[in-house]
């Protein structure tokens, strides 16, 4: 239902690995991971692996580390620059073969999205995104929700730019209630479930501006807008208006 965070699995394969970017050679590959994704204000000593399948011991640091997200098939979707790691206490293997826990000190910059690291379980199982499957989360995770689409968007070397083949595009301002709503809702009209169009008005700018792909959308059409207009700030809904002024996308709002 709306407002509940969906149910995710725990994973069973490496959903994440840090790698050294300048050889690319792994340096812990586990399962789960505490201390990455949080608030800002948070602050931690380490960051600690859980259920580790692999770790290399005998680098103990590395300058320019690189957090990766994996999905089932092992496919990278998600990536984080971390910068300098340094290897701090490993865990004994368990029974079942895993090392319950290997921690590190990471001094480059975390995650600052909590509910990011739930939706990255959700991108990374190898299900098909389906349309409308941001509004199943809460409205507190939209951002977090527009966090993932464009990182992964970015590592999967796609550009800010329209693939889909629609030159006329519906939003319905029904659900449209956070400026990260509307830009999760431009992203999958314009691109699909999980596509991006956007993350602030620069980067929407940057879209429709792109010469790369279908190039922008003819006409915009946002359907209820009146609902949208109750919430969202009037200079917000103006400033997206005049990027669509700008570069000639017909905007039209009913």
């Amino acid at each position: 239902m709306p407002g509940e965070v969906p149910v995710t699995a725990a994973v069973d394969f490496p959903l994440y690995l840090v790698s050294d970017e300048g050889s690319g050679s792994v340096l812990v590959a586990a399962e789960g991971v505490e201390g990455f994704f949080v608030a800002p204000e948070e602050e931690f000593s380490e960051v600690a692996f859980q259920r580790v399948h692999e770790v290399e011991r005998g680098r103990r640091r590395v300058e320019d580390a690189v957090l990766e997200i994996m999905n089932r098939r092992g496919g990278k979707v998600g990536e984080y620059f971390i910068g300098r790691v340094v290897l701090g206490d490993t865990g004994v293997k368990a029974p079942d073969g895993y090392i319950s826990r290997v921690a590190y000190q990471f001094f480059g910059n975390r995650c600052e999205y909590p509910e990011a690291e739930k939706i990255w379980r959700r991108w990374a199982s190898g299900i098909v995104l389906e349309k409308g499957e941001w509004l199943r989360w809460p409205v507190s995770y939209q951002s977090a929700w527009l966090h993932v689409v464009q990182n992964s968007w970015f590592t999967l070397n796609r550009r800010a730019a329209r693939y889909g083949v629609d030159e006329v595009v519906y939003l319905d301002g029904a659900h449209i209630s956070t400026r990260s709503g509307f830009f999760c809702a431009l992203g999958e009209a314009v691109n699909g479930p999980g596509g991006y169009f956007g993350s602030n008005l620069d980067a929407l700018a940057d879209c429709i501006s792109s010469s790369f792909g279908e190039g922008p959308p003819v006409k915009i059409v946002w359907r209820n807008f009146q609902a949208s207009q109750e919430i969202l700030d009037s200079a917000f809904l103006d400033s997206v208006a005049g990027v669509m002024r700008e570069f000639r996308v017909d905007f039209v709002t009913c």
